[in-house]
């Protein structure tokens, strides 16, 4: 598909944007989880305490996919990188564990929010690399895609 400059720029500060809250949120997940919320995790029975810290593994390497997907939309943006090496399988959104709401409803109310707000933005990058442009075929009409896109959501 291809993207008018409008398309690409609106496209770019969604980017801009989305970086910025996935910097903000991993800063505040890192001071959460290794300052303020040790007084919460040791609060917790010890299952408990393991289920803490599998979480905030989780939160993290969700905010590390979304970051280096992000960079990379950054970096094509700015002509840093070819088609190509953007296409490749290494360059995508990596595969992130979810959380089951069970789990979560166990953790302190500080922690349940940060597991929420990493699920919830992970999803939104996730739909975004689904709308981006594939850029190894050829250019598909806009009509053509509105339909497709249209096909899909219902």
């Amino acid at each position: 598909m291809n993207q008018g400059p409008r398309e690409i720029r609106l496209r770019g500060r969604l980017v801009e944007s989305l970086y910025t809250e996935a910097m903000l949120l991993a800063d505040e997940a890192r001071a959460y989880f290794e300052h303020r919320g040790r007084d919460d995790r040791d609060a917790l029975d010890p299952l408990s305490r393991v289920t803490m810290s599998c979480e905030s593994l989780k939160v993290t390497t969700r905010l590390m996919h979304v970051l280096a997907w992000l960079l990379t939309e950054r970096a094509i943006e700015l002509g840093q990188m070819s088609d190509e090496e953007a296409q490749a399988s290494a360059r995508r959104l990596g595969d992130a564990a979810g959380s089951e709401r069970a789990v979560l409803d166990s953790l302190p109310t500080q922690a349940r929010a940060l597991v929420d707000a990493s699920l919830d933005l992970y999803a939104r990058v996730r739909r975004l690399e689904g709308d981006a442009p594939d850029l190894s075929g050829p250019a598909v009409s806009p009509a053509l895609s509105l339909l497709d896109r249209l096909e899909r959501a219902f």
